[in-house]
């Protein structure tokens, strides 16, 4: 079985790395050219770790042109693995492998389809959401899916956290599953589209608290788009007070100042941590 893998971030080196921690191997590797996406959070170089393992690696602009496609049929590339790639892979491409293009989604499909997983399993108050290894189609997060696991989350997890065990979970599902695929073994199920969710793409104001609503929801909040995302927050004249992290109160704890707490009609929000950005005045 001979495999691809189109990366350009460090989730995507991740999920390699682990390939080889199993003793697995890869026959091609595929990423962005060096000038392309200097700035994309994550962004790595593929050049060390395939000198390192010996894999042959090719530089694309898109991985819709036609020298990737003809290079996965050059080296006759069964599965290819699309991991950590902002560009939509065309049906050209979806075709070029023998047996397809495999991609992960990180909630547990077909629930929630689509954009902002992580914020949006929080928000959504789950109690377990996860990571799915799909086998790409034409259509958005619909493909077959080739395995998944499970992470329990509780009312008090953060998207901080929650980021860092989907990441975890990505390598998990790439080690126990890659040797299923390699030795043909793996077991392809069909998506129920009944049971299908579709989760719309989250904007940084978005995360504007509601002082009118629930302390609940806006402690929620804090904690689904806290860091790596853009935070909460509050504008108050000049300043953007991005709250990082929160807690829920019923009274007020002895020493807190004003500026520390935020009052809601069912109970009080203590800041822990909060950031003041400065504005320009409209009169300057």
């Amino acid at each position: 079985m001979k495999f691809g893998f189109v990366t350009c971030v460090q989730l995507g080196l991740s999920c390699l790395e682990a390939i080889y921690e199993i003793h697995g191997s890869v026959d091609l590797a595929i990423t962005l050219k060096d000038y392309q996406a200097r700035n994309k959070s994550g962004r790595i170089y593929m050049d060390e770790f395939c000198k390192k393992y010996s894999i042959s690696l090719h530089k694309t602009s898109n991985v819709n042109n036609q020298d990737v496609i003809a290079i996965i049929r050059k080296f006759e590339i069964d599965w290819l693995f699309i991991i950590g790639w902002s560009q939509i892979a065309s049906k050209d491409v979806l075709d070029a492998p023998k047996k397809g293009v495999i991609g992960i989604h990180p909630t547990l499909l077909p629930e929630g389809r689509g954009r902002a997983a992580i914020p949006w399993a929080i928000l959504k108050r789950l109690n377990k959401t996860g990571v799915t290894l799909f086998k790409l189609d034409e259509g958005v997060d619909t493909g077959e899916i080739i395995n998944q696991v499970e992470i329990p989350i509780d009312d008090k997890v953060s998207a901080t956290v929650l980021y860092d065990l989907v990441i975890k979970s990505h390598v998990d599902l790439m080690e126990s599953t890659f040797p299923l695929l390699e030795n043909g073994s793996v077991q392809l199920m069909e998506q129920n589209d009944g049971l299908a969710t579709e989760w719309p793409e989250r904007k940084p104001e978005d995360g504007q608290i509601d002082l009118t609503g629930s302390v609940y929801d806006a402690e929620c909040l804090i904690r689904a788009v806290t860091r790596p995302y853009p935070g909460a927050y509050l504008m108050q004249n000049d300043k953007k007070l991005i709250i990082w992290s929160a807690a829920v109160s019923d009274v007020l704890p002895d020493g807190i100042e004003g500026q520390d707490f935020l009052y809601f009609k069912n109970g009080y929000l203590i800041l822990l941590e909060v950031e003041i950005i400065f504005r320009p005045s409209a009169s300057t």
